[in-house]
């Protein structure tokens, strides 16, 4: 239940601040850590199987407020940089800084905050970490102005994306790994190509505001089968992850569940009808997520890996 305006000023100081962090984890989508999580840790827990065979338990916490902080800054730094455009379109003009319930001062705080933590935290992992960090904010900042300046900006929240595991693995090893690489292309490339299916949504608002993108350059078909493509390719990228680290069977059950659950995202959203698109992002996408690192855990604890 939302706290009122003469709630939040009647009730003291105290219930004032968390009405405002409650406001800012509804601006962030907090909850929506979950997608690029699981995949942050397969990276880390699959290093940390080549390294030793042993979980670092430290590190993956660090892994955690790392992929936290940065996630909470690009979202905060999408809401501010995007709020003009949200007040006009009729899906986004209930966001908080639009109605209010964040001011654009407490919006950047936060985002400052969150900031901090995620540079403290990769200096605490390694010098690599910290000496890459800087590169990683880069693409959470060009991601918003994207979709002023080319039709693809779907591409950059991809590369933004990719970078999760592939920190989360450099977090472990201190080194370079392409298996890594596979991996973050993978998770950019599923999430570009659901962004296809999302912005779907917005084709006559982007259109009339002159917001670019695929679905309002070519079209809801053409975006639907970008995503579709998209999502063969992250299929492809994740068996060859799995021959490059020696996955186990359960892991390939694993991504047999994947690939089941792309074909059905596929086929409740179609090109004249996006009333079950919630239902593909939050559902869907989430449950694809948890059972792929559900599947890899326990693959990685069958073949040898010690808590």
């Amino acid at each position: 239940m939302m706290t009122t305006a003469d709630e939040v000023v009647g009730s003291g100081p105290a219930p004032q601040v968390t009405g405002k962090v409650k406001a800012f984890l509804r601006l962030v989508m907090i909850e929506h850590s979950v997608f690029a999580l699981p995949f942050a840790y397969i990276a880390a827990l699959t290093a940390m199987f080549q390294t030793d065979r042993s979980v670092h338990w430290g590190t993956l916490g660090l892994v955690t407020v790392c992929m936290v902080g940065l996630r909470t800054f690009a979202m905060a730094a999408n809401r501010i940089i995007d709020r003009e455009i949200d007040s006009r379109n009729p899906r986004t003009a209930g966001r908080e800084l639009v109605t209010g319930a964040v001011s654009v001062r407490s919006a950047w705080t936060g985002a400052g905050i969150a900031l901090v933590f995620f540079l403290g935290s990769a200096a605490l992992l390694n010098p690599l970490c910290l000496m890459l960090a800087p590169l990683a904010v880069v693409p959470m900042v060009v991601y918003p102005y994207g979709k002023r300046f080319t039709d693809f900006p779907h591409a950059i929240l991809g590369l933004a994306q990719a970078i999760g595991p592939i920190g989360a693995w450099l977090a472990v090893t201190g080194e370079w790994s392409w298996d890594a690489v596979i991996l973050g292309l993978a998770v950019g490339v599923w999430i570009g190509g659901f962004d296809l299916i999302f912005g779907s949504q917005d084709v006559a608002a982007d259109r009339a505001e002159g917001v670019r993108s695929v679905p309002a350059r070519f079209g809801v078909p053409a975006a639907l089968w970008g995503a579709r493509g998209a999502h063969v390719v992250t299929t492809a990228l994740l068996v060859w992850f799995a021959l490059a680290t020696g996955a186990g069977v359960l892991f390939w059950a694993g991504l047999v569940i994947v690939a089941a659950a792309f074909c059905y995202e596929h086929t409740i959203v179609k090109p004249h009808d996006l009333s079950r698109l919630n239902r593909a992002f939050f559902t869907v996408n989430g449950f694809i997520g948890i059972a792929l690192f559900v599947c890899a855990v326990l693959d990685l604890a069958v073949r040898g890996l010690r808590p």
